[in-house]
């Protein structure tokens, strides 16, 4: 089976990908400068792809930590409910911190981890998302970074999945709503 078979078009291409994924890189290192070893934190696993290109464009000493979070299990919608699955092992207090996720859809789960890494004593807490979804949007939350602004339909690739799948797909594109139907 063909991955592609399954989706219904490309919304954003290997190489826009790769144009902005640099662009957010050089804007993070501008902006982080003066940090002291800013913490990069990858929301697994939706992120990972993203995560791992990014930080080869931040030119800064940086630390990378994981963080697992649940609030869509194999739906295409959130349930609301945030589960936290894998906790961070570096320290948050007093540190500049950079949460890289894929997508800013109702936005509860990165406000609840916003909210969680400023309790614990984070100097700073940015938000950088490969995309934004702001028709999906269930509380007031704006990204720092944000790679591209896409409509309200369901998207997989470059990291994205649905039931654990496409994940490895090279574009962003749009699936196919018999896949899930």
């Amino acid at each position: 089976m063909k991955l592609h078979q399954d989706t219904i078009k490309t919304l954003i291409t290997a190489d826009q990908l790769s144009a902005r994924v640099a662009e957010l890189g050089a804007q993070i290192t501008a902006d982080l400068q003066d940090s002291e070893r800013p913490l990069f934190v990858c929301n697994l696993r939706g992120a990972s792809v993203f995560f791992a290109d990014l930080i080869r464009h931040v030119d800064l000493p940086l630390v990378i930590d994981f963080l697992g979070t649940s609030s869509y299990g194999a739906s295409t919608k959130t349930s609301g409910e945030v589960r936290l699955q894998k906790d961070l092992t570096e320290p948050l207090f007093g540190r500049d911190v950079v949460i890289v996720e894929d997508i800013i859809d109702s936005g509860l789960t990165l406000k609840y981890i916003k909210t969680l890494f400023e309790t614990r004593g984070a100097k700073s807490v940015r938000i950088c998302s490969l995309l934004d979804k702001p028709s999906g949007r269930r509380t007031e939350l704006v990204g720092d970074y944000i790679g591209f602004e896409i409509p309200g339909e369901f998207v997989v690739g470059y990291g994205l999945d649905y039931d654990e799948r496409y994940r490895n797909l090279p574009d962003v594109c749009v699936l196919d709503p018999k896949v899930y139907s």
